[in-house]
């Protein structure tokens, strides 16, 4: 066997030497018996450590903001219900003054009219907070905006057509409020 077959065989390369690490290049310190980090190193430590300090507090505004948005959600919530209740109170004192006077034969006319002007004035704030009655009664069901409880058989109408609206559906804006309950003719 030759030389160069013996470097081939044991790994070796001849005339190759290699060069050993540099002292700076994290090796050990001979006064800090430790690793001492190169000024690369320390400067990703550095920008890691920015990094992570900025992601904390970007983590805790978001979770202030958060809080801060719910918090207002439901301040602008009681306010809105506040501004609802206001405007029911005078027709709640209507409906007490009614009550107190009771209905007698002589005075039903005036007891009846009265009971109709508190129901405008319901209907008059229900508009003004944008409701509106859904008109059931001879559409076709709409199980969208109808809430079928009895069907009947009914030779004069429609299959699925409405034939009694039993309680009145609203709407505020496009938004179900509440389902119509009706009565379903069927064939």
């Amino acid at each position: 066997m030759t030389d160069d077959e013996l470097h081939v065989q044991t790994g070796s390369v001849p005339n190759c030497e290699i060069p050993p690490p540099p002292d700076d290049a994290g090796g050990e310190s001979p006064d800090s018996g430790q690793a001492q980090p190169s000024p690369s190193a320390t400067a990703l430590q550095d920008e890691r450590d920015k990094y992570f300090d900025l992601l904390l507090r970007k983590t805790a505004e978001f979770d202030n903001y958060r809080k801060r948005i719910e918090r207002e959600r439901r301040v602008q919530g009681d306010r809105a219900a506040a501004d609802v209740l206001l405007d029911l109170l005078p027709i709640v004192d209507d409906l007490e003054r009614a009550l107190k006077a009771g209905a007698t034969e002589e005075h039903a006319g005036a007891y009846r009219k009265g009971v109709e002007l508190i129901y405008r004035q319901v209907q008059d704030l229900l508009t003004r907070r944008g409701v509106k009655a859904i008109e059931a009664l001879g559409a076709d069901f709409d199980p969208h905006l109808h809430q079928a409880v009895v069907s009947d058989t009914a030779q004069d109408r429609r299959d699925g057509e409405v034939i009694e609206e039993l309680r009145r559906g609203y709407l505020i804006g496009n938004r179900l409020l509440r389902p119509a309950m009706v009565k379903v003719a069927r064939a």
